[in-house]
């Protein structure tokens, strides 16, 4: 009889237990596929092509929209050529051809700071990438020509903010790296071959003074610019001058990596890994790093899903230009893993807002955009997308068993 009860028990126990839920099985496709589709949802409530997708602040909606000369004008177009891209889309390509088309002016007119390279290479360049076309090449060279206007000859590198130029004689910021790309593509497509020169110079002047010893990156660095001499590193987006800033780490990963792919330089490819790996040995137990990783309220200091997407972008370029097996798995595992956890429900927005990815961080010290989604990261997180699928493609054997 107590056997039988005790059986009897049993079966209840688990009749009344709750199923366990299937785990959701990553794939580039299905996200790119979500990505798509809202992305599209986004596109009906824009009529005004000379306003673009900025942040969506706390507790709303809706995107906040900025004007065509804020630095991060060019990722929504972006997006929107990687969604046609992917989905061969006419319609998303007659929409990203809207958007891309008022950021011409940037190439054209007295440059105002660095970020020529994000406003116009992220639109124009995925623009000629994807089409050929003439009119956005014109474009491309211009905006190359105009960010050279910044170059200094006796510093070695590109001024980044014109406006602190009486803060700082000449300061040169870790961001300006993803800038160089514009130079180099310039440079081998028609334009000035002073441009390679340009960036090779900024690059290397980047590598010997903003790459601490400790294999992590001061926000600016600080140089006399009538004698080219180093002067101090500093931060502004960052804790802490000597602090490790998330984002900036993950441009120097991603931007000394693209200036190995473009000039070969060996000692490029080694600092980008020296930085990546460093990123990688800081990074939280759940995979997404906090906004800086010296924040002294960590546990409790916000994520900056920005960093991971750009981190992937990185790795994934960082394997494709590394030679050595174990090395290349290393870093697609890393960007695999940073992109599975931006798709979960923690970190893609679903039906929350607009936005692809929630929880970024912009500049923390000035209180400006603090857990909230931000353009840049959803673009980035398209790439990286983007760039899981050619390479489950062209290379199965490297995530077979993601």
């Amino acid at each position: 009889m107590a056997r039988l009860l005790i059986i009897t028990t049993l079966l209840i126990m688990v009749s009344c237990a709750s199923p366990k839920k299937k785990e959701e099985v990553f794939s580039p496709d299905k996200m790119l596929d979500l990505s798509v589709a809202k992305t599209k949802r986004t596109l009906k409530g824009l009529t005004d092509s000379n306003s673009f997708l900025r942040n969506i602040p706390k507790g709303e909606v809706a995107w906040e929209m900025v004007g065509v000369r804020d630095w991060c004008s060019g990722f929504w177009p972006g997006v929107l050529w990687y969604s046609y891209e992917y989905s061969g889309d006419e319609k998303l390509k007659m929409e990203a051809e809207k958007f891309t088309d008022p950021i011409k002016t940037i190439a054209f007119t007295p440059a105002e700071n660095h970020d020529i390279g994000f406003m116009v290479y992220c639109s124009y360049g995925n623009a000629y990438r994807l089409t050929g076309k003439q009119e956005y090449k014109d474009v491309l060279l211009s905006a190359a020509d105009t960010l050279a206007t910044l170059y200094n000859p006796v510093v070695g590198s590109i001024l980044s903010w014109p406006i602190k130029r009486e803060q700082y004689a000449h300061n040169t910021i870790i961001d300006n790296m993803m800038n160089l790309e514009l130079l180099f593509w310039a440079a081998k497509n028609g334009g000035d071959k002073r441009l390679y020169d340009i960036a090779l110079s900024h690059a290397n002047v980047t590598m010997n003074y903003i790459v601490r010893n400790d294999d992590a990156l001061y926000h600016l660095g600080e140089f006399n610019d009538k004698t080219g001499e180093f002067i101090k590193g500093h931060t502004h987006q960052g804790y802490a001058d000597e602090s490790m800033w998330a984002r900036g780490q993950t441009w120097g990963i991603y931007g000394f990596a693209l200036a190995y792919r473009e000039t070969g330089k060996h000692e490029f490819i080694e600092t980008s890994m020296r930085l990546a790996d460093h990123f990688l040995k800081r990074m939280p137990e759940d995979g997404i790093p906090f906004w800086d990783f010296d924040d002294p309220e960590i546990p409790n200091a916000p994520k900056d899903a920005s960093a991971a997407a750009i981190a992937a972008c990185g790795m994934l370029e960082l394997a494709d230009l590394i030679k050595d097996k174990e090395l290349k798995e290393k870093y697609v595992d890393a960007a695999y893993d940073f992109v599975k956890i931006l798709s979960s429900d923690e970190y893609f927005s679903g039906d929350v807002n607009q936005a692809l990815l929630l929880h970024s961080t912009g500049h923390y010290p000035m209180n400006s955009e603090i857990d909230v989604p931000i353009i840049y990261a959803d673009y980035y997180y398209m790439e990286a997308l983007l760039r899981l699928k050619k390479l489950e493609a062209n290379h199965p054997e490297l995530v077979k068993n993601k």
